[in-house]
This record gives C-alpha cells, sequence and structure tokens, in this order.
C-alpha cells in the first residue's frame, strides 16, 4: 500500500459550485479540485475530512453510514437546500479513528447523526462526483488549541499507510466582513505568505511551530478573527509527519487568496 498525502483546502464560500455566477467566480478552485485525485498515487479506499464548520466540544467522529446534509448557510438560493451528496460513511473507519485518538490520550466521541457540511460536499464532490468515495467526518474541538489539533493529526497519521486520504478542509483566509473588500486582498496574501512559509519548511517540528504560533503572524487576527477555519490545516499538518508541505495552487475570490496545500 502506498501512503497517501495529506490534504489542506481552502473550499471556498457556501455552495458556491452549484450556482452558475459563483462556479464563474471559482473557476480556478473548480478545476484544481477535479484534478486532485489525478495527483494522488492511487485512488484511496474512504477519506477522513476534517472540516472548518464541525465543532464539538471534544473531538468526534461521525458513525453513520449514509450521512445526511447539513445546509449551514444562509441567504442562498432555494435550490441550494435540496443538494444531495450521497457518498457512503465507514463506521469500521470511525472507529479505527476513535482507537487511535483514545491510543494518543486524546477524548474522542462517537456521532451517528453529523452530515455533510459544504466544507466537505464542495470539494469532495468536485474531486469524486459520482459520491461512490467513502467519507467520515473528525470534529474540531472548540477550545481550539492548534497544538492539539497538531497532535490529532500525529495520532491519524497511520491511516495514510492504510490508503485513507486525510483532507483538512477551511480557508487560509475567512473574516466574514472582510469579503470582497479591497483592503483584505493584501492582508490574504500576507497571513498566506507565512502559512506558505510554515508548511514548505523542511523541519517538521519548526513548520509545526509556526503554525502554533499563527496568531504572531502578518494580519493573523484581521485573517482569521475565529480560526475555526484554520485548525483543519493543523490536523493535516500533524499527519504530515515529516513530509514537506507545497501549494497545490491558489485562487482570488471576492478579493482575497484562497490557498491549498499538499503533503507529501
Amino acid at each position: 500500500m502506498t501512503r497517501l498525502p495529506t490534504l489542506f483546502l481552502s473550499h471556498g464560500g457556501g455552495p458556491w459550485p452549484f450556482m452558475e455566477d459563483r462556479r464563474v467566480q471559482y473557476a480556478k478552485t473548480a478545476a484544481e479540485f477535479g484534478r486532485l485525485p489525478q495527483l494522488l498515487p492511487e485512488r484511496p479506499k474512504a477519506v477522513l475530512v476534517i472540516t472548518g464548520h464541525w465543532e464539538a466540544d471534544a473531538f468526534t467522529v461521525s458513525t453513520s453510514a449514509h450521512p445526511p446534509m447539513v445546509y449551514d448557510y444562509y441567504g442562498f438560493p432555494e435550490h441550494t437546500y435540496h443538494i444531495t451528496y450521497p457518498a457512503p460513511g465507514q463506521p469500521e473507519l470511525a472507529a479505527e479513528v476513535s482507537a487511535l485518538l483514545k491510543h494518543a490520550g486524546l477524548h474522542c466521541r462517537e456521532d451517528p447523526n453529523q452530515g455533510f457540511d459544504h466544507g466537505t460536499f464542495v470539494p469532495l464532490g468536485l474531486m469524486y462526483p459520482n459520491a461512490d468515495m467513502p467519507i467520515v467526518l473528525l470534529s474540531l474541538k472548540s477550545s481550539y488549541d492548534a497544538a492539539e489539533h497538531i497532535r490529532v493529526g500525529q495520532a491519524i497519521a497511520s491511516l495514510r499507510d492504510e490508503g485513507i486520504l486525510i483532507v483538512g478542509s477551511g480557508l487560509t483566509y475567512h473574516n466574514m466582513r472582510g469579503f470582497g473588500r479591497a483592503e483584505s486582498k493584501p492582508v490574504s496574501y500576507d497571513f498566506e505568505a507565512y502559512l506558505n512559509e510554515a508548511i514548505s519548511n523542511p523541519d517538521a517540528s519548526r513548520r509545526n511551530a509556526m503554525l502554533v504560533d499563527w496568531e504572531n503572524a502578518p494580519s493573523a487576527r484581521l485573517a482569521h478573527p475565529r480560526e475555526d477555519h484554520l485548525l483543519p490545516l493543523m490536523v493535516a499538518a500533524g499527519a504530515a509527519g515529516s513530509d514537506v508541505g507545497k501549494r497545490v495552487f491558489v485562487d482570488e475570490v471576492a478579493s482575497v487568496a484562497m490557498a491549498s496545500y499538499v503533503f507529501g
């Protein structure tokens, strides 16, 4: 079995692939997500997604064999509240994730009801449009401890050798008040430059230290007033082990940079 890389994907705003005008705005992201499976050494057996749209007071794994949909966005066209992405879950993988976290001394709960939010069905829907790739979700922990999220990644890193693709889904810039404003553009690029410097550092311990110290990066809190969309990167980086990260692409939508990374 070939070791799979880990990914961090900037998933964009809302259910954009299902809106014609947004699809034009995100044309680059759509094309890049669509070709991601070709960058992998082999087809994954399943995908473990850590999305910025699911957090709980303890790390929690989704155990449903048939996950429902979660429409956690507001003000979008009616049809976007009827999107379906009927990819299966994989309870066996969920149980393994839970066991790995507990073995590492990290408390993990199980949730039989959690479904696919747009941080999941947008990128995975473009990567695997046939909805035939099993998907398990792992929540963020609402205390937002960056180092703890890196430890979670380290605890589940062995899944990469079992054909499991680990995907952190968030955004390199996520300030709802800043989207579409000219002054947000340099903020987003300055902060992303710091992230890119961190993830491409050949010394994994230095990389992880820079990620833990993200609040001291240029424009950090302007880019992320809350770090829910940044923490999935911590998990992907933790699971990367000594593999160096690199930028896959940067798109610019709503006046901000949105970058995606691969490790390994």
